[in-house]
């Protein structure tokens, strides 16, 4: 039997379980830190196999190693598994059922199909010589644990040859594949601002220092520093995503929180912006008799992928599912991605899955993961081991 056929029938035996799974991490988001319920449902599935389950590095992670019957190379496979802060939108049977809270990402299709990579190469591990790690990453939004669990030493022992990660990404076909070589993600900040004013009547602002006026007028500069300061061909972005200020219709306020993110692939013109988004606000505070604060963290590297790897990706999709399955994006994203720091020591490749041309995209309220995307999730994973040399 060729391994095409083997995969394909071992994915579609485990297919609907998989598949229930995805509903249930998707009924049950936890945010980045607190994926307790996802880690010990995780844990439960891989204890009828025999992955050696590590003890957690930080806490609701899950790392798994599975050995093959002789040395040789190590593969490492990661899925994300924390939701975000957001009231999800869909009626769905399997509907987020915690307030506030959703698998907005596809954290959760990630993590099923992990989950039925490892149930298939468990099966198969007579077969494999060298060894798979399995990665269940906690606080892959915001918090970049990547960083963290790379750093504790959850990649060592043995440590990985070649290291690989899915993506859900809408408009393109269902359970295509797509990547490019180099930089495939950006670099990315994000900024926190307090104006503080003199907060006072709405009826005499005369007598105030108006909080409200100043960061609007931040908001609006904010936006040309990109178009009026960086070479257009340079990739960057700088976006406020939070103001606010005040809780009554006739109180000036006392202060104004901004807080907003910037992206980038250089490392200067990173560097660059940093420095004229604070310039931008202490002249404006200046010239509006405001004080402020400003505070900026940098969790997300831009994320890096090895040509012979994406190469590998490549030729494993076409095999697998056919040339028009595999598409090679023509720039980097300006979306930021932990798996940098995978990336960052180790050889790789990261690459997106389609949702669908029609889907709803990521961080959107109404966004789900497609099920029907997750076979070609699985047959992707398993291939990618099978057919880096850990088959006989």
């Amino acid at each position: 039997m060729t391994n095409k056929k083997k995969i394909e029938d071992a994915v579609d035996l485990i297919l609907p379980k998989v598949i229930a799974l995805r509903h249930a991490i998707h009924q049950n988001p936890e945010l980045a830190g607190n994926e307790v319920s996802t880690s010990a449902l995780i844990r439960k599935t891989l204890s009828s196999t025999d992955i050696e389950l590590l003890p957690p590095f930080l806490g609701t992670d899950v790392v798994g190693l599975l050995k093959g019957k002789e040395k040789g190379k190590n593969i490492a496979l990661r899925a994300d598994i924390d939701a975000l802060p957001m009231q999800e939108t869909n009626e769905l049977p399997y509907k987020s059922s915690v307030d506030g809270q959703m698998h907005a990402c596809g954290h959760d299709g990630h993590t099923a199909m992990l989950l039925g990579a490892a149930m298939v190469l468990d099966k198969l591990k007579g077969e494999l010589k060298g060894s798979v790690r399995f990665v269940f990453q906690p606080g892959e939004e915001i918090a970049a644990m990547g960083k963290e669990l790379v750093d504790a030493g959850a990649l060592k022992n043995p440590e990985p040859d070649a290291v690989f990660a899915l993506h859900a990404k809408s408009g393109y076909p269902e359970g295509s594949i797509i990547s490019r070589p180099g930089t495939i993600m950006a670099a990315a900040g994000f900024f926190k601002i307090r104006i503080i004013g003199k907060g006072g009547h709405g009826s005499t602002p005369e007598l105030a220092v108006d909080p409200i006026l100043a960061a609007c007028r931040v908001v609006e500069s904010l936006q040309s520093i990109v178009s009026r300061n960086i070479d257009p061909q340079d990739a960057a972005v700088v976006s406020v995503c939070r103001f606010e200020g005040g809780k009554n219709a006739n109180v000036i306020p006392e202060e104004v929180i901004l807080e907003g993110t910037i992206r980038f692939i250089d490392s200067k013109v990173g560097e660059r912006i940093h420095m004229l988004i604070e310039r931008t606000v202490k002249g404006i505070c200046l010239a509006s008799g405001a004080t402020y604060e400003f505070e900026y963290r940098l969790p997300y590297i831009p994320t890096v992928n090895d040509p012979v790897y994406v190469e590998a990706a490549r030729r494993n999709t076409e095999k697998y599912f056919g040339r028009n399955m595999w598409f090679e994006m023509a720039r980097a994203s300006l979306g930021g991605e932990d798996f940098a720091f995978y990336l960052r020591d180790y050889p790789g490749a990261f690459c997106f899955i389609g949702m669908g041309v029609d889907c709803p995209g990521i961080h959107n309220p109404k966004f789900d993961f497609n099920d029907e995307a997750i076979r070609n999730g699985i047959i992707y994973l398993v291939a990618i081991v099978l057919e880096n040399g850990l088959l006989d």
